[in-house]
């Protein structure tokens, strides 16, 4: 019997959503985004449910995009491609939108559209062992749908010294770059995340919670969706590109690429 690619459970009114893919890294494919998409929603419709906690399988938190996803990508028409990408803007936005908070407890490293995941959600746990990274650009692809959320977290100059260089960079540096919320020691992170989602859940209200969501969103991002609409259109272009099948290629093969 095949495991679900993602765990759904609930208790004490706190939804854990976990990523279950430990032997490949918990690394992106069409069916996990729509999975985990679709356990987002639930929760978001579950009257049970008032704070949601996202993790991971396993010692990684998401690898980005996995090997035969990759692949595939190179067979795709463009129309195949921008329907892909409508799917990863899909499971960001809905994250970015849901009317309840969701934390993001990562406990292994969040690489490329895994770092974008971590970074879009609300609040922000990660071990100190956690390396983060948008590596697009050593792959000749664009980090195109996360960089709209991430330069609103940041600012410009951390923007493109993150996602120009590639560099990996570690949880205290994330935290620095207000990347994530808190750095949490491993044999405490969970303990610290389930407390802390319980008193949103005792202290504060369901309709505060979520019009303050709103609020910050809607200020702060008045542009959004004009900015990951053409976030799409660069994304499904990008994947023709010769760099991108050149990346691809010494990437599948663990080949050195030469730029």
């Amino acid at each position: 019997m095949t495991s679900p690619l993602v765990l759904y459970s609930v208790a004490n009114r706190i939804a854990t959503i976990s990523l279950n893919r430990p032997e490949k890294r918990n690394a992106f494919n069409p069916e996990l985004v729509s999975s985990l998409t679709a356990a987002l929603l639930e929760a978001s419709d579950d009257e049970e449910v008032k704070v949601i906690i996202l993790k991971a399988e396993g010692t990684t938190f998401s690898a980005g995009a996995d090997l035969e996803y990759l692949q595939q990508l190179q067979q795709n028409s463009h129309e195949e491609n921008v329907k892909d990408s409508e799917n990863l803007k899909t499971l960001f936005t809905t994250i970015y939108y849901l009317p309840k908070v969701v934390i993001a407890q990562v406990e292994g490293h969040a690489i490329a559209g895994g770092c974008g995941l971590a970074t879009v959600c609300d609040i922000i746990f990660a071990v100190p062992e956690a390396n983060f990274g948008y590596t697009e650009v050593k792959l000749g692809f664009v980090p195109a749908i996360v960089s709209c959320f991430l330069m609103r977290k940041t600012g410009e100059t951390i923007a493109k010294k993150i996602l120009l260089t590639g560099d990996l960079f570690s949880a205290e540096q994330a935290l620095a770059y207000n990347l994530i919320t808190y750095v949490t020691n491993s044999d405490k992170i969970d303990l610290t995340v389930q407390n802390f989602a319980l008193k949103l859940c005792e202290e504060t209200s369901s309709n505060s919670l979520m019009v303050t969501k709103q609020l910050i969103g809607q200020t702060t991002n008045p542009a959004l969706e004009n900015a990951l609409n053409l976030a799409v259109q660069i994304n499904a272009r990008v994947r023709e590109s010769d760099d991108f099948k050149k990346g691809i290629a010494a990437f599948i093969s663990k080949e050195k690429i030469k730029w």
